[in-house]
């Protein structure tokens, strides 16, 4: 499969090492307005550099496209990219909008393309491990839970680009950094019934939330507290999601959400338990996500199936986030 990427900032870099670790891949091209920023994958990889999009979809060679631009340009590339019948890996958030999302959605249906969202903490060995727990009944029925994201992202990190921390084409902390940690909530509890939720900006010279706060309610009955901030000093503090069960009680945490800091399990014995704490403590990372996302995608195309982690998971963690903006900002307890 050929790959080409969109937007050669940061996160693009993710991307063509996931690549240049997936049998058969390769990356073709790269497009991006600026041309220093495409250097490194001309030089590295060998791929051909385009200044537009338009230009690059015309090579024909191209299988997959990653777009790894600012936010809120998520929508209309991707639909560039369908009509192109290429298939489409995004990075999170899938869009801005949900009218951006659902546009997404429907062009790839139309042209009969794939389209994956990158949300690739649902790999990491830790999370893997819960989700089986937790699909296996073993904790019984979930009473609540708790999604913590506090995080350390200083004025500078805002200030490296305009888009940054903009309402248009970033959000703040619940759609840039949160956002990672409620797709893993949703994927754990399932459709959310209520939210309130209310935000600030305390610390950060931004025009979205630099800190949230918020509470759901799900369709099973079950409460979550959500809990996230770019503010805490003097750097990262927690990264952390609590299932409280039935008949378990599990907490995924550290800086990160890499460890079992708890791991209470009625079913388990103190060895297994022991044991699976050790086995995820030894390989925290694990096969990094994004090559995790990337090769699920070549399969899903291969095997003809849906990728593992979809347009519609992607929209359902925005419309979360969008909901607790919308309950924030009317000061409401709104129905899902």
């Amino acid at each position: 499969m050929n790959f080409a990427i969109v937007g050669c900032g940061f996160i693009a870099k993710k991307h063509a090492s996931a690549i240049e670790n997936i049998e058969g891949a390769k990356l073709v091209a790269v497009c991006d307005k600026v041309d220093t920023a495409m250097e490194f994958y001309a030089t590295t990889y060998e791929a051909a550099t385009y200044n537009e999009l338009s230009e690059m979809l015309s090579h024909e060679d191209i299988d997959i496209v990653c777009i790894c631009t600012p936010s809120g340009f998520h929508a209309n590339l991707a639909v560039e990219v369908a009509e192109a019948g290429k298939h489409i890996i995004v990075e999170k958030p899938i869009a801005m909008t949900l009218e951006d999302s659902k546009k997404m959605l429907a062009s790839a249906k139309e042209y009969r393309v794939k389209l994956a969202v990158v949300h690739p903490n649902r790999y990491r060995p830790v999370v893997q491990e819960l989700k089986k727990l937790l699909d296996s009944g073993k904790l019984g029925t979930i009473s609540h839970a708790n999604c913590i994201v506090n995080w350390n992202r200083g004025q500078e990190y805002y200030d490296q680009a305009p888009w940054r921390g903009t309402k248009q084409f970033d959000g703040g902390v619940l759609m840039n950094q949160a956002i990672h940690n409620l797709d893993l909530l949703l994927w754990f509890m399932g459709t959310p019934a209520e939210v309130f939720s209310m935000e600030a900006t305390r610390l950060r010279k931004i025009e979205a939330e630099d800190v949230s706060v918020g509470v759901v309610r799900f369709e099973s009955g079950a409460l979550a507290s959500i809990q996230a901030s770019t503010t805490v000093y003097p750097q990262n503090f927690e990264e952390s999601i609590t299932l409280f069960g039935e008949h378990g009680t599990v907490k995924i945490g550290g800086t990160n959400a890499l460890y079992f800091e708890h791991l209470e399990v009625a079913e388990m014995e103190e060895k297994e338990t022991i044991e699976l704490k050790e086995k995820v403590k030894n390989d925290p990372w694990g096969t990094p996500g994004h090559q995790w996302i990337l090769e699920d995608m070549v399969h899903a195309i291969q095997e003809n199936r849906e990728p593992a982690v979809t347009g519609e998971d992607g929209e359902m963690a925005l419309k979360l986030v969008l909901k607790m903006y919308e309950s924030a900002n009317n000061n409401i307890q709104l129905k899902y």
